[in-house]
């Protein structure tokens, strides 16, 4: 039990902010290209509080850190309130619905490029607080896996909307017509072990990007 409420304490802060900032961004992205359904809703906020779904944000992943923390296995899943975005608002529908799908994923990793640099601090600062560690490791590998996971080319998912906005418009709209299925397409397959195809080569990349990004940090911690 104790084992638990320790994973909880680590992963809580790193998953609330990884689900809400990442609908956070659409919101944000979206009011720049023209919608303002979500600011209208006072959703255009870095305000975690207004992004939570108490179920999809705490009970979910909660239920299954213990799942994880319990039997070694399992996966993080979880969700915020979806921001409420008419595409037809956009200046430009087909192209700007790139830009909005983009800003979750990006969002995420930004702040997993966060908590590497938090993480990168702390080792500087010769911080030994382990749990300050463990939620900066976290905070990583949680945004490293929602930025992997939402870029996956399935609609309703991020990475099925920027697919959608790239394609032509009739094999758009032929795409378009699996959404109603996306979500239990994806659960299918992570429950088959197949998306660990997709997520294992993309979390990859970005690891790579985020090596790149921290390396001038390094340079210069690494010079005091």
């Amino acid at each position: 039990m104790e084992q638990i409420i320790q994973t909880i304490a680590i992963f809580a802060l790193p998953v609330i902010f990884a689900i809400t900032l990442h609908e956070a961004a659409h919101a944000y992205v979206a009011k720049y290209f023209g919608d303002l359904t979500a600011y209208s809703q006072g959703r255009v906020s870095l305000n975690p509080i207004v992004h939570i779904d108490p179920v999809g944000t705490i009970l979910i992943p909660t239920v299954l850190a213990i799942i994880y923390v319990s039997t070694g296995s399992g996966f993080l899943f979880g969700y915020a309130k979806p921001v409420p975005i008419n595409y037809s608002n956009l200046k430009k529908p087909k192209r700007d619905m790139a830009w909005v799908a983009l800003a979750g994923p990006g969002a995420n990793f930004i702040m997993a490029f966060a908590w590497l640099l938090f993480a990168t601090l702390l080792q500087a600062l010769h911080v030994q607080e382990e749990f300050f560690m463990k939620m900066a490791d976290a905070g990583v590998i949680t945004n490293l896996v929602m930025f992997a996971f939402n870029l996956f080319p399935i609609p309703p998912l991020d990475g099925g909307r920027i697919l959608f906005s790239l394609l032509p418009h009739k094999l758009a709209y032929q795409f378009a017509q699996i959404e109603p299925y996306g979500f239990f397409i994806v659960m299918g397959l992570v429950m088959m072990h197949v998306l660990q195809f997709w997520m294992g080569p993309v979390m990859l990349i970005a690891n790579i990007l985020l090596s790149l990004c921290m390396y001038p940090f390094n340079l210069l911690l690494g010079a005091f």
